[in-house]
């Protein structure tokens, strides 16, 4: 059993939905979570408020009490790739994130997570991420180490003031004319599809942009520079296979694949690749840049 040392959390809904506990909200909640093992965390002191004082089985329900809780897993898979701390100061820490590693927990991960890993390496129980990668996607992660300055951070990736800049291999056709040096603005409108950890295009006003750039090719594959204005999810996977250049080792699109093990020798083709910002803090430009290059031979 992987217990998470750290809690997470979340705020009951300011409109009762029509539940006469915390307990009943949980379980209505996380569906695929047994109610058992709900009611388990309760009696075991798992479930707290703010405060320290502990939620239990009859704890009534109050809108918006942030309430805290410690996630377990029964068995969870061991990523053997490791990551890689690039910077650090007193109010950022930026790593590399290796592939198949989750930014934060969740699913079957608890503690095999980049800021699980990286807390147990600095000591710094703050430290908390600013943005996410998918799992599958591997490149550059940006860390607050100071709950004072977290806020400004996030700030900027909220009003798109930070500039990322990502590389990805992808698969042409046989028949494919010179691509190098070619650019494509890709715009339109991705909605959730099903199942629902997926992503479509849809008719309707284009709530995603990205930048593409193909950089060089081989016979069969291309290296692309993607630079993303928004930050919907699987915009780059979507983007480029809309373009019709399915980035290679993708198994979500163009068509999901069935479910099994991870294949660690056939990691997505994505790579978060530089980072750019004017500090909120300090107003200094910042640049950070993975050395990492995706090959394309």
């Amino acid at each position: 059993m992987a217990l998470s040392p750290y809690p997470s959390k979340l705020s009951l809904p300011q409109i009762n939905p029509g539940v006469d506990t915390i307990l009943e909200y949980l379980i209505a909640k996380f569906p695929a979570i047994s109610p058992q093992v709900w009611q388990q965390r309760a009696a075991d002191g798992k479930l707290h408020r703010h405060d320290g004082s502990l939620i239990t089985a009859q704890s009534p329900y109050q809108s918006q009490l942030r309430v805290y809780y410690y996630r377990e897993v029964e068995c969870e898979p061991h990523i053997p790739f490791q990551e890689q701390i690039l910077f650090q100061d007193e109010q950022l820490l930026v790593a590399y994130k290796p592939p198949f590693l989750p930014v934060t927990p969740g699913g079957r991960y608890v503690t095999e997570c980049l800021q699980y890993r990286l807390r147990q390496t600095t000591g710094i129980a703050e430290l908390r991420a600013l943005h996410r990668l998918d799992r599958a996607t591997t490149g550059l992660v940006m860390f607050s180490v100071n709950p004072e300055t977290c806020a400004d951070y996030y700030k900027l990736f909220a009003t798109r003031q930070i500039d990322k800049t990502y590389q990805a291999i992808a698969q042409l056709n046989s028949d494919s004319e010179s691509l190098t040096g070619k650019e494509w603005q890709v715009r339109n409108r991705l909605e959730v599809s099903e199942p629902r950890f997926l992503m479509r295009v849809n008719e309707g006003k284009a709530n995603s942009y990205t930048w593409v750039r193909c950089l060089k090719q081989s016979a069969d594959r291309a290296l692309f520079e993607l630079k993303p204005v928004t930050g919907k999810t699987h915009q780059l996977r979507v983007h480029m296979q809309t373009l019709g250049f399915p980035i290679i080792n993708d198994r979500y699109y163009p068509r999901l694949q069935p479910q099994q093990s991870d294949k660690y020798d056939e990691p997505l083709q994505l790579l978060a690749k530089e980072l750019r910002f004017i500090d909120p803090v300090n107003q200094q430009s910042r640049v950070f840049s993975c050395a990492t290059e995706l090959q394309l031979d």
